[in-house]
């Protein structure tokens, strides 16, 4: 059957693209429905080009995205700043704990805006990310802190994808700083063994036992409660975790209300006050911070908050003799909390201050450290406690799935991430090959 010539005079059927030269300007015009606008109407793009094989092949490059679904929204593209500003407000910080913002916010205001936040949204390139990155490396940040500044931006530019301000995220093509290798390194079975006897001296010891053995979180384990641990059965849950949150100012004028404390001088080259860490740099000078002086100041401090995915909240075996020690642990605070009266504030918490508030992050720190240099072992960051614990159900041939559970991971490749080729490990390889190929 012949197609129909359309009548002469008839209009061409509703979305059809168009081209077309104008007398006004001199151009070649292009129009393409895209599709349908929030408020209804037509999604019409046009393009404009000195000739005509110029215009149709830029109206045929847009009907190639019509139909591949990679269409950006319609109106003009936002700026990487104006993109990053609404995604941390709008969409990020309402759903995540706020130590998660304020990370994604310190990564935005402090590199990504200063870095990037002048491109436009849909013309950003990888090289543009990379260019950053090495910024920041000759600065002296450390490759991982990079890392974390490249998922962050990930991270948002996926969710513009996802919204259509983007048809593809450059940070996915970007590639980052190569982590150092010995940035992490897992205890030994010989080393976690000397920490382990260690810890049966200290106050709160069995605390760096369970995130050792168990690879608890430290906001897990600091938010432990006696109703969460089942002594008889040896099960213990974390369905919460304590952590400290920043101080909000409640004033109706935060920069006043700092202003005694606002850093106007640049510390001198030979600075005494600030051993331990880097001078802070001066005070913007609008500067709204300073708000745990505020007096109306609200939202900070130690806060009991839900973990921050649905796989952390876990139920975990406890081993006998951490179960042992536990009880131990318990009997000890009950004589404590006799001996306090009534200055004991009473929480439930199953590591406490002598007062039983809960123990705060920053003293758990200072522990930790303490606990190591009574062992007799190098230094290392608590959180490799919990590497360890993830290396040593590889060693134990645990499968991956029952790794995922314990852990509390909720993707398979954090096994990738966490556990590592020990030297128990390697050994036990050697082993198994030798009994293999020269058995008797």
């Amino acid at each position: 059957m012949s197609r129909k010539k359309r009548p002469e005079g008839t209009r061409r059927p509703n979305g059809t693209s168009t081209v077309y030269y104008s007398e006004y300007d001199g151009k070649w015009h292009g129009r393409v429905t895209m599709g349908v606008k929030d408020d209804g109407r037509p999604d019409r793009r046009h393009v404009k080009r000195a000739t005509e094989a110029e215009a149709i092949k830029a109206v045929q490059e847009l009907e190639a995205k019509r139909s591949t679904g990679d269409v950006t929204r319609p109106g003009t593209p936002w700026k990487v700043e104006k993109w990053l500003t609404h995604w941390l407000d709008t969409i990020a910080t309402p759903s995540i704990t706020p130590n998660a913002a304020s990370a994604y916010r310190y990564a935005v205001n402090k590199w990504l805006i200063p870095g990037i936040g002048g491109h436009r949204l849909d013309r950003l390139q990888p090289e543009h990310l990379e260019a950053l990155y090495a910024k920041m490396l000759a600065a002296g940040k450390a490759p991982g802190y990079a890392h974390q500044v490249h998922r962050t931006i990930k991270t948002a530019l996926n969710v513009a994808h996802a919204r259509g301000r983007i048809t593809r995220n450059p940070a996915e093509l970007a590639k980052a700083p190569k982590l150092a290798e010995d940035e992490i390194v897992p205890f030994t079975v010989d080393e976690a063994r000397k920490i382990l006897r260690a810890a049966r001296d200290g106050r709160n010891g069995v605390r760096y036992s369970l995130a050792l053995t168990l690879g608890l979180r430290k906001g897990e384990t600091l938010g432990l409660k006696w109703s969460r641990i089942d002594l008889d059965n040896g099960v213990l849950r974390t369905p919460k975790q304590i952590q400290r949150h920043r101080w909000q100012h409640g004033c109706d004028d935060p920069h006043e209300c700092g202003a005694r404390l606002h850093k106007t001088k640049p510390c001198k080259p030979d600075c005494t006050v600030h051993r331990r860490k880097p001078c802070p740099p001066v005070c913007a000078p609008n500067c709204a911070k300073h708000a745990s002086a505020c007096p109306q100041r609200h939202s900070g401090g130690l806060r009991e908050v839900d973990v921050k995915s649905r796989a952390g909240r876990r139920g975990v075996g406890i081993p006998k003799p951490l179960l042992r020690d536990l009880v131990e642990h318990k009997a000890r605070q009950d004589a404590e909390r006799r001996r306090a009266g009534s200055v004991w504030q009473e929480g439930g918490w199953v590591f406490t201050q002598p007062t039983g508030r809960p123990v705060d992050p920053r003293a758990d720190h200072d522990e930790w450290k303490a606990l190591l240099d009574h062992a007799g072992v190098r230094e290392a960051r608590l959180h490799d406690a919990r590497h360890t614990a993830a290396t040593m159900l590889l060693v134990l041939g645990v499968p991956p799935r029952a790794v995922m559970e314990i852990m509390g991971w909720s993707q398979l490749s954090m096994t990738a991430r966490y556990q590592h080729v020990s030297a128990e490990l390697v050994a036990s390889i050697a082993n198994q090959m030798e009994g293999l190929f020269w058995k008797d």
